[in-house]
């Protein structure tokens, strides 16, 4: 329960979250999850107020979504995390969560100013020229602000909100309460996985307030496409950049959005959507380091036809054998090859017990709708789509290296059929697919796989020596113990254990009858009545005896 909530530094925030869950009708999960019953023992009065009409006309992910915007910048960046879960909700939920957006009023200047003076280690009109008072944007974790170097470079200022941090990890506090309250008191939640999907927001969150992380990888990215002009990375100016400060140039372009002026700059629509695929292609079949919130204010289109990727807070990271299944499971998806599709799912699925008849014949089912389907017509992000769905019938959740990667992939096709009615993803990432793998069986992915199996034995083989003198040290000092349990003897125990105590009882049986047959016989002044009880006794126990023999050998022939 909550009971961990009347700490004091926390109750403040526990009566705003209590107070804003009431107001859109979800006061049934304020007194399940023991929220009200915290708040009275902590002499806080929890005024009940009716759910307006208008509250009651909204379809739940819209109150929930309306509930996450009030609560604040935590709870606003929660949703969009969720918006990427498409494993766990459906497409209602993940519309709604998806509108959720970072801009929110703007901190003043005089606060940003002497937070930056104390990073820079110098009033900031010092340190920049030109720097506008008025901020490009405000989000829920920094704002932005334009500026010029010395040498006349125009930049952008990404500026941590003063004290932000705990004010997040008070909420964060306070949200994995509450998801262990929520898996404990009401089962239906529990396949969201509260508890998880708030460890994974947790940790995406303190990497965004690290600016300097930001920075990296966006270094980072802009390192893996030296050889590809066309997609471009704002420029990291490392002299200033620090936790909480972010400066890279400003990228002069076409906002992702902004159609017309697209047509207006008479850049090549259908270009660039092939560009943003095989970008993101690149980045996760190849690279396996994408920028996980690709959406149209992140994306510029420049002139030549190229496109900038900018705010790199949001990153996902995908190992080698992950990079193989993708690859697998979207080629399987292009050439409708069930097997592929379905062998890759049940790796994901791990050892979670599923009726893995049903999920095959669904997986049957889903590839056969699209058999036939020519290329061009085959829609990427609905197949994925309709795979998540899938998944979440069976009970099953993506990895959640997983989710991001798919929203990912889902909002750029989006976004290419928006710039291309005529888009073909699947033309644009067969190359790939049968690159990525190809290249599982190339001689030097083998040759590095081989030498990473020789290693792995010379090491054994170095190891081996000092295991063995380890070994025997222990057996001199009598420290060496061994249990040897043969599993196959196990029933045979058993059933030998079961029979010795039905023959114990069994005799035990015998002599009680013999027994009482001969007191109950006995003439003479010796034939006293409590004699004759001690017989009756006897006779009794024998009857039980003989109950629960039978009633245990019965038992055994059923098993």
């Amino acid at each position: 329960m909550l009971e961990a909530l009347s700490a004091v530094r926390d109750m403040g925030r526990v009566q705003e979250i209590a107070g804003v869950l009431i107001r859109y009708g979800f006061g049934d999960v304020v007194q399940r999850v023991g929220m009200a019953r915290v708040l009275e023992r902590a002499g806080r009065i929890l005024h009940w107020q009716a759910v307006s009409e208008e509250m009651l006309s909204l379809s739940p992910p819209q109150r929930v979504h309306r509930a996450l915007e009030d609560l604040g910048p935590t709870f606003v960046k929660l949703g969009q995390i969720l918006a990427t879960r498409v494993d766990l909700f459906g497409p209602e939920w993940i519309a709604e969560f998806s509108l959720l957006q970072n801009a929110v009023p703007a901190v003043p200047f005089e606060e940003i100013a002497a937070q930056l003076e104390e990073d820079l280690g110098c009033p900031p009109h010092e340190a920049f020229r030109n720097l506008k008072e008025t901020p490009l944007a405000a989000a829920s974790l920094g704002q932005a602000y334009l500026a010029e170097l010395d040498d006349g470079t125009t930049v952008v200022l990404k500026v941590r909100r003063p004290d932000i941090a705990p004010t997040i990890e008070a909420d964060l506090r306070l949200l994995n309460r509450l998801a262990e309250a929520i898996e404990s008191e009401m089962p239906d939640w529990r396949r969201y996985k509260p508890r998880e999907v708030v460890r994974q927001f947790a940790i995406s969150l303190r990497r965004e307030l690290d600016f300097a992380a930001e920075c990296r990888s966006s270094e980072r990215i802009a390192r893996n496409f030296e050889d590809f002009p066309e997609l471009v990375v704002p420029r990291v100016h490392w002299k200033y950049v620090c936790e909480r400060l972010n400066v890279q140039d400003f990228v002069v372009g076409v906002p992702g959005g902004a159609m017309d002026q697209i047509d207006e700059a008479r850049l090549d629509r259908a270009r660039l959507a092939r560009l943003g695929a095989a970008a993101i292609l690149k980045m996760v079949l190849e690279d396996g380091f994408f920028h996980a919130d690709p959406h149209p204010g992140n994306v510029f289109f420049l002139p030549g036809n190229r496109i900038a990727l900018i705010d790199f807070g949001m990153v996902g990271r995908l190992g080698v054998d992950r990079r193989r299944q993708i690859a697998r499971l979207l080629y399987g998806l292009a050439t409708q090859e069930v097997n592929e599709v379905s062998e890759v799912l049940l790796d994901w699925a791990g050892s979670i017990d599923i009726d893995e008849t049903q999920l095959l014949t669904e997986i049957d089912a889903f590839v056969d709708t699209y058999r036939g389907v020519p290329l061009r017509h085959l829609g990427f992000g609905r197949m994925l789509t309709d795979m998540i769905a899938v998944l979440r019938n069976n009970g099953l959740t993506l990895p959640p290296d997983l989710a991001l990667m798919l929203k990912a992939f889902v909002t750029l096709e989006g976004m290419g059929r928006e710039l291309d009615p005529d888009f073909d993803m699947a033309a644009v990432a067969l190359p790939y697919l049968r690159r990525a793998l190809a290249e599982q069986y190339s001689p030097r992915a083998l040759a590095r796989r081989g030498w990473h199996v020789l290693s792995s034995t010379m090491s054994l083989m170095a190891s081996l020596p000092r295991d063995l003198r380890h070994i025997l040290r222990m057996a001199r000092r009598g420290k060496l113990h061994v249990e040897v349990e043969v599993t196959s003897l196990k029933p045979f125990g058993d059933q030998l254990d079961r029979a010795v105590s039905r023959l114990t009882v069994g005799l035990v049986t015998s002599a009680l009858i013999i027994g009482s047959a001969i007191v109950m016989n006995i003439k003479g002044p010796i034939a006293l009545s409590t004699i004759s009880g001690f017989g009756v006794l006897g006779f009794i126990g024998a009857a039980l005896g003989g109950v629960w023999v039978l009633i245990s050998i019965l038992r055994g022939g059923r098993r």
